[in-house]
């Protein structure tokens, strides 16, 4: 005891350690965090026993209780998933309009559509469903084959230029490059971009709107405000898919490029492509 510091102030036993002069009083621990402290450690030890803890070479103990969290998710899922496919079948034998017209289908369908979505859309589409170079903005409202719920389902269900899908939709422009001469292609390129800026050389516009007219317009239209029935695009309102500049719709109607976009029913089910044209109808550009 000889040995043992005192401190001075509070007549306290210092542990015997020192740093820069300080020293620490060596005061015992409340009773109360003593108690809690070892309860944690019974709790341990009980829960060890009734619930799976230690891990072994190929499993872990399972504990009394046979508790298995993996088991209780599957079941948590099973049964979402029960009661997912009363909906689901709801979904699967309604028409598009029956899906819309009910707020409880149409809610659902919009939440599972928005999922399959970015499942397998967004790698063309966008996160947000704006598209980019070559893939279409499916939230506003110009539609190559038509907005309304059903053209998105048709679309959607038997993609573009599916090879595989004998009920695609095929709209193949063909290549001017091998039917036009370079001037009549700068001419209807000038045309073109006419109707939405201003050309660089704004004199070959009356001979380019003659070259759409013979060539074009059977597609596109006189006033080149395309045709659904057609998948042709309209020229006239400053939205574009494969081109924007003059040098780019030149080349575009030298050498026009298709994309391809699959067909997602046999991919998906039909129920999940009903989901996912209620989704993309339900963007804001749905007509």
């Amino acid at each position: 005891m000889a040995d043992k510091h005192i401190d001075d102030l509070s007549g306290v036993e210092t542990t015997g350690h020192e740093w820069d002069g300080i020293r620490e009083l060596n005061n015992p621990l409340p009773r109360w965090w003593l108690w809690t402290f070892y309860g944690t450690i019974l709790w341990a030890l009980v829960y060890t026993v009734l619930y799976p803890a230690w891990p072994m070479l190929t499993d872990a103990t399972s504990g009394v209780l046979g508790y298995s969290s993996r088991a209780e998710l599957a079941a948590d899922v099973g049964a979402a998933k029960a009661a997912q496919g009363v909906v689901l079948e709801k979904i699967s034998s309604s028409s598009l309009e029956d899906i819309l017209a009910d707020p409880q289908l149409s809610q659902f369908a919009t939440a599972g559509g928005a999922a399959a979505f970015r499942v397998n859309c967004t790698p063309c589409h966008g996160t947000g469903a704006a598209g980019g170079q070559g893939y279409p903005n499916l939230n506003d409202d110009e539609w190559l084959w038509g907005g309304d719920v059903n053209a998105i389902y048709q679309t959607i269900s038997h993609g573009i230029r599916d090879t595989v899908d004998p009920e695609t939709r095929i709209s193949e422009m063909p290549a001017f490059g091998d039917m036009l001469q370079p001037e009549e292609i700068r001419q209807v390129a000038t045309y073109v971009i006419s109707l939405t800026s201003v050309p660089q050389d704004p004199s070959l516009a009356e001979a380019g709107k003659q070259v759409f007219i013979d060539n074009c317009a059977s597609c596109h239209g006189e006033n080149a405000e395309g045709n659904r029935d057609l998948g042709a695009p309209n020229l006239a309102d400053a939205i574009w898919l494969k081109a924007s500049t003059e040098a780019e719709i030149a080349n575009q109607v030298r050498s026009p490029k298709h994309g391809v976009m699959p067909a997602w029913t046999g991919r998906l089910g039909d129920t999940a492509v009903k989901q996912l044209a209620v989704y993309i109808h339900s963007l804001g550009g749905g007509e």
